[in-house]
């Protein structure tokens, strides 16, 4: 179930129509966006990047908690192995659940949890991202990534499933003069946590815009959502999920300090929340 709040393609229109107000050169997709860009890093090149992100009233289907939660710090590394492609690590080094509310769920007699809060490493994702064709002044930028989310978080604190899940994606963007374009689309195969024999395939949709206001500043906003493609009650932890979010960047040399309010679009979702950090690039290898 979707919340009751605005209607998605209004709230999508909203978040473009702001991002759409000045101008200037726009830069890659990174933080504080998730949608993925078809451009690579650069050979040679490193980024890494790390931020706070903080949700509130957030459900776990699988293990029936309700709360809070923050993760600190989220890490993300990534390697220019070649001038089109991209080797990525993310993942969270904790996230902190404050409980609200606990409800029977299919996990939950597993649960480990002893008052209202609860900490746990996050799953770490790993992915390879290929540019499969060059932006021109024609045609878009197109990509493919794919990647594997490993069942680091264990499903006696309730944040993780203990599942190991595959997505892949088509990666398409376009630079129209200071505005940046990005879409997605792919599928993924998330493991059912209560039958290792079982799965559940989700159709995976980004969005993104960028718009340059200066050379050193940016607004962005992006929708990102996974749908259940599953016949009758999907397993628990892999029902669909959506996300809008809006915020801005400022970069100097070769550092980005990002920020952006987050709102969820289902019951599971965050009610509201924010994410803010920074990424650094750097020259760091030479590849033969």
């Amino acid at each position: 179930m979707y919340r009751r709040r605005r209607p998605i393609v209004t709230a999508v229109l909203r978040v473009v129509a702001l991002t759409l107000t000045t101008a200037s050169l726009a830069h890659a997709q990174q933080r504080p966006l998730v949608t993925e860009d078809p451009e690579v890093i650069g050979q040679g090149r490193i980024l890494l990047e790390g931020g706070v992100t903080y949700g509130r009233d957030i459900f776990f289907p699988a293990s029936g908690l309700r709360g809070n939660l923050l993760t600190v710090p989220e890490i993300g590394l990534s390697f220019g192995l070649g001038s089109i492609v991209e080797l990525q690590f993310d993942g969270a080094v904790a996230n902190r659940l404050a409980i609200t509310d606990r409800e029977l769920a299919p996990l939950s007699p597993l649960l480990s949890v002893v008052g209202d809060r609860v900490s746990s490493v996050g799953d770490v994702t790993l992915a390879t991202k290929i540019r499969l064709l060059g932006e021109t002044a024609g045609r878009p930028a197109i990509g493919f990534r794919i990647a594997t989310k490993l069942p680091n978080a264990p499903n006696e604190k309730g944040l993780g499933l203990d599942t190991i899940d595959f997505y892949s994606s088509l990666l398409v963007g376009k630079t129209v003069q200071s505005i940046r374009i990005v879409g997605n689309i792919g599928v993924g195969i998330l493991s059912d946590p209560t039958n290792a024999t079982r799965q559940n395939d989700v159709l995976t949709l980004g969005a993104s815009v960028a718009r340059a206001v200066t050379d050193a500043f940016e607004v962005v906003g992006e929708v990102n959502s996974r749908i259940d493609t599953r016949a009758g009650e999907p397993p628990p932890g892999t029902e669909s999920r959506g996300w809008l979010r809006f915020g801005a960047r400022f970069t100097r040399a070769t550092t980005r300090i990002d920020i952006a309010l987050i709102t969820g679009m289902t019951v599971r979702d965050p009610s509201w929340g924010f994410t803010a950090g920074a990424t650094y690039v750097f020259d760091a290898f030479r590849i033969p």
